[in-house]
């Protein structure tokens, strides 16, 4: 007798638990853990699972399903990744369903989203179809697509999965999904000739008898001037593009598809990449200066004894140099790497520095790239063409199972943690854990640390190795500040600049050097106001003034995306003088026009770069000088390395040092440190200008230093006193409700629930964020602060689950909405 076997199924839905579910006897030999299978999720959807365990015990509470199909010869996810996920889950206080639908490409994954259509070439009245078949065709054919539920309720029937299966094997339907595609592989449409006009005396025949088809003829002297076949037949199995003739002029398309019909040539597909071949196109050999060269070798002596090592230099310091010599050496053991960045725009010049060194055996993972293309890259790192794989914070969820090396590159970055939706992880951590679960080594680069990091270090627990020192001939840059009181009062100011950045852009354009200017907020203006009575237009979702953005002539909310037209009076007191405030990058860029109209102004923000390719194109057009002046939002702060940038502008500093947030001064001294870096990056020497209502400002004067080491002494000393990381855990719980009132309340209710065990010390709030409704739903925070020792974590959590679990099940409260943010930033 066969045994009867059954699988833990992980499913992309946000529930609790693994589903037990039944293997068919057909599918016993195929099912294996990590593999994709379809399976019937309730009454009528269908998901794609991935199997977590197989055993032979039947569930007590319910009657197991059976598998529909298994997707996969070998495991799409491995051990290491399903230990991951459920660690992730129990971590972040989420569930493990939320865990792989974030993490798997939504070119693995089907549901009952997906729809049918007809296949265009398929003629239904030659195929033998059974009586639902035809009923279904029938509703096909007259509404052109259906999806999986819409077809269960034609049918009358709760699993449709078989039917349409059967069309689809019949090749009478294609299922495609409703937002977004499903896998495809890249099919490449070749031609070649017919393999009975093997021989010469062959050939000969059909020029003759196509003389009097000129057309033709020219089409198959063309095949034959590109492939050889009359020296080597075997060079026609190749064939040819079928492209090479269609979109050139020279041929007739109609002579190409008579010589297909008449069987002289046959058209035939190829699967291919999507990603193009890279040759190494520099040696492979580096040359490392003397500090870069100690600061390797120390690495490689402490990573003998530690397993995570911190790596503090500078910004020009070379990590990148180092980064590559370390990854040459892992690869050379036959170890895998993952390296992280924390933006996609630092990837695009990551990714053409690394592709000449190490050609196409490196992967590159971000969102940016269309489902099929991530799928892609997951399958290459598991038939072992990707080995080193360059991401942002979604590559720790990749199929790796011999990691050697981990880097993460500027890993103080807020852009490691995932904010929406759950897991709230960051990636810095879950690198970490990685390296753990694989036993392989991690570097964290930054030239300037999260605190928390850099605290790691200082006690020993992460290894340390520091570069104080630029490469090459490089040197840091002359930063100084630009009293804008001083220059409001001389009636200097000319718009959003002083005088003293106007006349040192000048300079420096006549020179034909570049300029970058940095503005963290993007559009015109962040707001409208009436002259008259100081109304402000504000967003009807959420508690934020509209940003004025030129371009589309439109109010925007950066939240929720509302938008408005911007009124031409005023809605309080009908006044028509109303005029913008502020300036955003939009108009930096406007202004600049006015100043240097000569000059090329370039833009980068999230305006700016939506499409795929839109980081690469402004990189590479302002490598190329064909900008001179390049104003941008954080973007242009991380990691980026310009030859000829000389000027570094940076507006609105006072704002990032006064945020209220624990966090502010940490952050504004990172920021402001890394956009410095980017000027004076080769033998010119570097001026940045930061215009400041406060030229006392003792943070501002650190900078000028670029002394993080009084930063750290200084932020250590306040968080040990105020009790804040490192020195503890941080857990936010949020309510959320359209209900100002019924949101506190549930909040009050579950601070009050968690003091009684917790106690009052490690509570604070409820109390509603700097912006209170998002999206029409108003928000109160608990804060809740746990010490790192001698406290079982894994118990308070569970305490803390189940006092919002006792809460959101009372019929008052169910319709609240609590998120839990374990580590918030």
């Amino acid at each position: 007798m066969n045994k009867v076997i059954f699988a833990d199924l992980m499913l992309p839905v946000p529930i609790p638990q693994l589903f037990t579910y039944r293997v068919p006897v057909e599918l016993q030999e195929v099912v294996q853990i990590g593999v994709r299978v379809i399976v019937q999720f309730g009454k009528r959807k269908i998901l794609t699972a991935i199997v977590a365990k197989l055993h032979e015990k039947a569930p007590e509470k319910y009657q197991a399903k059976y598998i529909l199909e298994v997707l996969d010869d070998m495991p799409m996810v491995k051990p290491a990744q399903i230990t991951l996920f459920q660690w992730m889950a129990d971590y972040y206080m989420c569930n493990v369903g939320d865990v792989l639908q974030v993490a798997l490409p939504s070119g693995l994954k089907i549901s009952s989203l997906s729809k049918i259509q007809i296949r265009p070439e398929c003629d239904v009245l030659k195929v033998n179809l059974n009586e639902k078949e035809t009923k279904l065709i029938a509703y096909l054919q007259e509404k052109s697509e259906l999806t999986y539920d819409e077809a269960a309720d034609i049918l009358e029937t709760d699993n449709v999965y078989h039917i349409i299966q059967s069309l689809i094997v019949k090749e009478v339907v294609l299922v495609f999904e409703e937002i977004k595609e499903k896998y495809t592989p890249k099919i490449l449409k070749k031609i070649r000739l017919s393999s009975w006009y093997i021989t010469k005396s062959d050939l000969e025949k059909i020029t003759k008898k196509l003389e009097k088809q000129p057309k033709q003829l020219d089409i198959i002297m063309a095949y034959l001037r590109q492939i050889p076949v009359l020296r080597d037949w075997t060079e026609n199995e190749k064939g040819i593009e079928k492209d090479f003739f269609t979109k050139n002029e020279d041929f007739n398309n109609s002579a190409l598809q008579t010589l297909i019909r008449n069987e002289i040539f046959e058209q035939f597909e190829v699967i291919i990449s999507r990603f193009a071949e890279y040759l190494p196109k520099v040696s492979s050999k580096l040359l490392l200066s003397p500090a870069q060269k100690q600061a390797a070798e120390k690495i490689m002596d402490i990573f003998t004894q530690q397993d995570v090592i911190l790596l503090n230099g500078i910004t020009g310091s070379g990590k990148t140099e180092i980064y590559i010599d370390l990854i040459q050496k892992v690869l050379a053991g036959g170890s895998q790497v993952l390296f992280l960045l924390p933006e996609i725009a630092i990837t695009t010049q990551m990714v053409a520095r690394l592709q000449k060194i190490f050609g196409s055996q490196m992967g590159v993972y971000h969102s940016k790239f269309s489902d099929n293309e991530r799928v892609e890259v997951w399958q290459g790192i598991i038939t072992g063409r990707f080995n080193f794989v360059v991401a942002v914070r979604s590559g720790i969820f990749l199929p790796f199972d011999n990691l050697g090396l981990i880097i993460v590159d500027e890993e103080h970055e807020t852009s490691y943690k995932q904010h929406e939706p759950a897991p709230r992880y960051h990636a810095r951590d879950m690198a970490l854990v990685i390296a753990k679960l694989q036993h392989c080594k991690v570097l964290l680069g930054s030239a300037t640390p999260s605190l928390e990091t850099f605290y790691q270090a200082k006690q020993g627990k992460f290894g340390l190795v520091v570069l104080k020192e630029r490469f090459g001939e490089a040197t840091l840059p002359d930063i100084q500040l630009i009293d804008m009181k001083a220059e409001r009062k001389n009636k200097q100011m000319k718009g959003s600049f002083t005088s003293s950045l106007l006349a040192t852009m000048k300079e420096k354009l006549d020179k034909k050097e570049q300029i970058i200017l940095f503005q963290n907020r993007r559009g015109y203006s962040p707001y409208m106001t009436c002259l008259e009575c100081a109304y402000i237009p504000k967003c009807t979702n959420c508690d934020v003034t509209l940003t004025y953005h030129l371009g589309d002539h439109e109010l925007k909310c950066h939240y929720c995306g509302h938008t408005q037209t911007p009124p031409k009076k005023c809605p309080a007191c009908g006044s028509t003088r109303i005029q913008t405030v502020g300036a955003g990058t939009e108009k930096l860029e406007d202004e600049i026009k006015i100043h240097f109209p000569d000059a090329q102004i370039g833009r980068m923000d999230f305006d700016t770069t939506r499409t795929k390719n839109a980081y690469a194109q402004i990189i590479q057009a302002f490598e190329n000088h064909q900008i001179d002046v390049l104003v941008g939002t954080q973007m242009v702060s991380k990691g980026l390395d310009f030859d000829n940038v000389s000027l570094v502008g940076i507006f609105d500093a006072d704002r990032m040092l006064n945020f209220p947030d624990f966090r502010s001064h940490e952050g504004a001294y990172q920021l402001l440190t890394q956009v410095s870096g980017r000027a004076g990056r080769k033998a010119k020497k570097g001026t940045v200008l930061i215009q400041t209502n406060d030229t006392e400002q003792s943070l501002l004067h650190k900078v000028i230093r670029n002394d993080y080491d009084a930063l750290y002494a200084m932020e250590i000393e306040d968080r040990a006193y105020f009790y804040y990381p490192p020195f503890t855990r941080l857990i936010r719980l949020t309510s959320k409700h359209i209900d100002r009132n019924l949101s506190l309340e549930t909040s009050q209710i579950l601070a009050d629930l968690l003091t009684e065990k917790l106690g009052k010390a490690r509570i604070l709030g409820p109390e509603a964020p700097l912006i209170g409704r998002i999206r029409n739903k108003y928000l109160f925070n608990i804060l809740i602060k746990i010490e790192r020792d001698n406290v079982d974590l894994k118990a308070v959590k569970q305490f803390i689950a189940q006092k919002i679990e006792d809460v959101i099940t009372q019929k008052k409260y169910r319709q609240v909405q609590i998120v839990i943010d374990v580590d918030p930033l």
